[in-house]
């Protein structure tokens, strides 16, 4: 059962945190909201009056919107074009669009959050931050009263953040609720007035923020303590496997050199921006890189493309994984077993026998919570996801593995699960590059850290030896010795 008795009470001028691990029912309960499921028992009444939503154009009509984690606008449409997308505005006639005042509209939203952006600007051309507004705007035009935010700044620098964390409070002013979902437990308590955790599909309890920490809120998700969720129980290194000298790519980073041991955690940090998932997609063979080499246990390696990494030991876990880590229609033991079809086929026949094995293995190992092998991975919890696409590289046997952004967009127990993976992964003498944009987590289970600012590294530190304040002086372009 997806969802089993709850309860949310939403206030306008107010930000409700929904919290809860992956697969508690959040995003469930959200879609009912959204009118994309249906629910089978229960009520939802607004200002006291019973509703029902059976489509997402009734939860339009009440006010309702949600902006998801992945953005729904299409790129190759203008500002203005995806903030009327389905509520286009008519002349008269009722043939012809009003473009000057859908312009006009546009322009008004979009000052409000301070942005001077054109409206005839296709959508693929702007930022990230810039984006995430768009879906703001695109709530707003509808009348919206009720704005769900699903890891609203998941892919936001610190400056988008803060500039979202302003409207959102601006947004209050204007009696609008907000229902805020996120894994980061410090803008919990920065921005909501109140917390609604789910455990199971089930309501655990509803709090008032200022009257809870951040251990209460833990405990109340996973159903138990979790202590030092960042801590890992360091590995003795080995030899270099992994070493890379002078690589630039022109306009992106330059003359980048570090090396990786066996059982090493190297964390790389850095503001948005840096060249930290830059130079990785270079080292798996995604992009191309212009000068410097590569070396695989002192042997410099040519690595035009991602098979070649893959043939020289090395996995990437993508920063992006439903973009880039996943196949979403495929089942979980197809996404498992995607990289090992080149070993387990006979003249271009899969050895069904063998990929069933390593996808239960993997499934068993990692603990992927699934229906079965076959249920479609998209339909998966993020941390559960984010298992899978870290498993069909250990199905390999990886003499490198790297990590980009490996616990974003999922809860704390999916977070401490990965981080024994990783701690696994280096008793093992599997030689790790892991990318985080959080400074604990960084600080936590790495062994050494390498700061970027601007494609440049400007600071190298013993993880044991560093604190957050130096971390983030390089990473802002100070170097620190």
């Amino acid at each position: 059962m997806a969802l089993d008795g709850v309860n949310l009470t939403i206030k306008r001028g107010s930000v409700m945190a929904l919290m809860g691990e992956n697969g508690a029912g959040k995003s469930t309960l959200m879609k009912i909201l959204a009118g994309v499921y249906k629910k089978d028992q229960g009520e939802i009444k607004i200002n006291g009056k019973p509703v029902e939503i059976n489509s997402p154009l009734d939860a339009q009509k009440l006010g309702i919107a949600v902006i998801h984690q992945e953005f729904s606008l299409i790129p190759e449409l203008t500002v203005f074009q995806n903030i009327f997308l389905g509520k286009e505005v008519y002349e008269k006639n009722r043939i012809l669009l009003d473009k000057k005042s859908m312009r006009k509209r546009a322009r008004e939203l979009l000052s409000k959050f301070d942005m001077d952006i054109n409206v005839d600007s296709p959508v693929k051309y702007l930022t990230v931050g810039q984006q995430q507004m768009i879906e703001i705007a695109k709530a707003l035009a509808s009348d919206a009263w009720i704005i769900v935010m699903d890891e609203p700044t998941s892919a936001l620098s610190e400056a988008d953040k803060n500039s979202l964390f302003k409207l959102i409070k601006e947004l209050k002013k204007q009696g609008v609720a907000i229902v805020y979902i996120s894994h980061r437990m410090p803008e919990i308590f920065e921005i909501a007035d109140e917390v609604t955790v789910l455990r199971d599909g089930q309501y655990v309890t509803t709090e008032k923020v200022n009257r809870i920490d951040e251990s209460m809120l833990i405990k109340w998700m996973v159903g138990r303590e979790l202590k030092d969720i960042f801590h890992r129980e360091k590995a003795s290194l080995g030899k270099v496997v992994l070493e890379v000298r002078n690589l630039t790519k022109r306009g992106v980073f330059n003359n980048i050199s570090f090396k990786v041991r066996e059982g090493e955690v190297l964390g790389l940090s850095g503001l948005m921006g840096a060249g930290r998932s830059e130079i990785v997609r270079c080292i798996f063979g995604l992009d191309r890189f212009d000068e410097g080499e590569i070396l695989i246990e002192g042997k410099a390696l040519y690595i035009r493309k991602p098979l070649d990494a893959i043939k020289a030991g090395i996995g990437l876990v993508p920063e992006d994984r439903r973009k880039d880590g996943f196949v979403p229609l495929m089942s979980v033991r197809e996404n498992l077993t995607l990289p090992s079809l080149p070993w387990i086929n006979t003249k271009g026949w899969i050895n069904k026998n063998i990929e069933s094995e390593i996808a239960e293995s993997y499934i068993s190992a990692l603990g992927i919570k699934t229906p079965s092998p076959e249920h479609a991975v998209s339909n998966l919890s993020g941390g559960n996801q984010q298992k899978c696409v870290l498993g069909k590289w250990l199905a390999l046997n990886p003499r490198i593995i790297i990590l980009d952004e490996p616990t974003r967009g999922i809860d704390v127990g999916a977070k401490a699960e990965i981080h024994r993976i990783i701690e696994g992964l280096a008793k093992k003498g599997v030689a790790i590059i892991m990318i985080s944009s959080e400074l604990p987590e960084i600080l936590g289970v790495s062994d050494r850290i390498i700061v970027l600012h601007e494609g440049v590294i400007t600071g190298e530190y013993d993880a044991k030896n560093v604190t957050q304040e130096q971390i983030m002086h390089s990473a802002t372009g100070v170097v620190c010795a």
